[in-house]
Formats: C-alpha cells, sequence, structure tokens
C-alpha cells in the first residue's frame, strides 16, 4: 500500500507546483495589463488634454514602462501627475514636463541628442524610443549605473553613459542635434551652447536659482547665432558639479 501513497503525494505535489506557477503567471499578466492601462490614462488625461500633440512623443510615453524606473514600493504612483524620488536627493520629472521637454526638442528620426542629467533613466528611455543616438550623463555614479542596468536589460542599444559633470556636456561626440537638461544651473552654460550643430542645434533646459520657480528655456541655433525663448515656470532640482 505504501507505493500508491507515495505516487499520489507525488501527483498532489507535482499539480500544487503547476497551479502554483498558474496563479504566478496570471498575476503577472494582471500586473502587466493594470499598468499598461495606466500608461494609457496618463497619456490621455495628462498629455493629450494638456497641449502635447507630437504623435513621436506620445508613442514614446506609451511605450516606456515608467514603474520600471522607480522604486517599487511607489510603483503604484509611477504614474501620477507629479515627481518623484529616485534618490541621491534627485527626482524623476512628472510625465507632462517630461513629454514637454521632449515635444520642444522638435526630434526628428536619425538625430543624435545630449540628455544632462540621466537621473532614473526614463528621460533617456524616452529620447530613445525616436532618435537614433542619445548620450547621457549623469554626475551621481549610483544613479547612472543603475540606470545604465535597467535600460540595457529593457533591450535598449541605442543609449551611451557617461558619470561626469553634466555642466561640461559630452563634447568627444559633439556636436547634437538636440541637447535636454533635467536639472537647473543658475545659467545657461557655454559649453552646451558649443556643442549643438550651427544650425537647427536646440536646447531645452530649466534655468533658475537653487529652489526658485525657474523658466525652462528653448534655445535654438541658426547659423551659428543663439535665439532663447521662455516657456513656463518650473521647479527643478540644482544642477551640481561646475556651480557647486
Amino acid at each position: 500500500m505504501r507505493k500508491p501513497l507515495v505516487f499520489i503525494l507525488l501527483i498532489f505535489i507535482i499539480f500544487t507546483i503547476f497551479l502554483s506557477i498558474v496563479i504566478y503567471e496570471h498575476d503577472k499578466i494582471d500586473e502587466i495589463d493594470d499598468y499598461i492601462e495606466k500608461r494609457q490614462n496618463m497619456v490621455v488625461s495628462q498629455l493629450k488634454s494638456r497641449d502635447i500633440v507630437d504623435s513621436k512623443v506620445l508613442q514614446a510615453m506609451l511605450t516606456v514602462p515608467r514603474h520600471k524606473f522607480v522604486d517599487e514600493h511607489i510603483r503604484e504612483s509611477a504614474y501620477n501627475d507629479y515627481p518623484l524620488s529616485i534618490g541621491e536627493g534627485q527626482t524623476i520629472s512628472q510625465p507632462y514636463i517630461v513629454a514637454l521637454m521632449t515635444q520642444l526638442l522638435e526630434l526628428k528620426e536619425g538625430e543624435k541628442v545630449l540628455e544632462i542629467g540621466t537621473g532614473s533613466g526614463y528621460q533617456a528611455a524616452v529620447l530613445a524610443e525616436i532618435v537614433e543616438e542619445v548620450y547621457t550623463v549623469e554626475i551621481y555614479e549610483s544613479l547612472s549605473k543603475r540606470s545604465e542596468r535597467l535600460l540595457i536589460d529593457l533591450g535598449y542599444q541605442n543609449i551611451k553613459f557617461k558619470v561626469g559633470d553634466g555642466y561640461r556636456g559630452w563634447e568627444e561626440h559633439a556636436p547634437y542635434d538636440a541637447i535636454i537638461v533635467t536639472c537647473a544651473p543658475d545659467h545657461v552654460p557655454p559649453s552646451l551652447l558649443q556643442q549643438i550643430k550651427d544650425d537647427g542645434g536646440r536646447i531645452v533646459i530649466p534655468v533658475g536659482g537653487i529652489w526658485m520657480v525657474q523658466t525652462l528655456m528653448k534655445i535654438e541655433k541658426t547659423e551659428g547665432k543663439i535665439k532663447s525663448k521662455g516657456i513656463i515656470g518650473v521647479r527643478f532640482v540644482p544642477m551640481i558639479g561646475h556651480s557647486r
């Protein structure tokens, strides 16, 4: 009688393991569906309703899994309309600001973009969905390495990373079609002006004092001449490094 009992016990164990796997996979699918729905709601309620009209930007924001770029305990808030902490006193910008700054760059397929302030890596991922090459500089090594691992795991192969002082840009790969700055200096760094193309280069950057309302600026270079325009008031973490 012992053999049938052992056989029944073995069948029960196998069935229990199989059932656990099925439940786990079902929960994973539910979680994926939930985040897809949150992302769709974000695009409709936060972006399309506030004049984000560039189809490339909207598609990128719909594609990139923003919840992957924040700690697990705050993932439920990832698609809400406010910034979130990512460590080192830094934040991931609210979705609308990410979309607005990306739209202001007027990106085209095949372009090369420099990002100052890798942070969580989310903005770099959005850029990488649109352009051919993204170069990103982060002063905090811990953030840079974490973002690099995540973006590689997510399959991005067109992003290059550097730990360094963003005030100085990344001269080695200049000139860039566009530069986006995700931290606020109190003036536009001359090195960044020098590293965009003389004809058609663009910069989107928040400019202003520490913990003050800053101005989001769009800068364009045409035939070597600079033209700048204030867009809206914003609040970004300060640029550190050269200015520290």
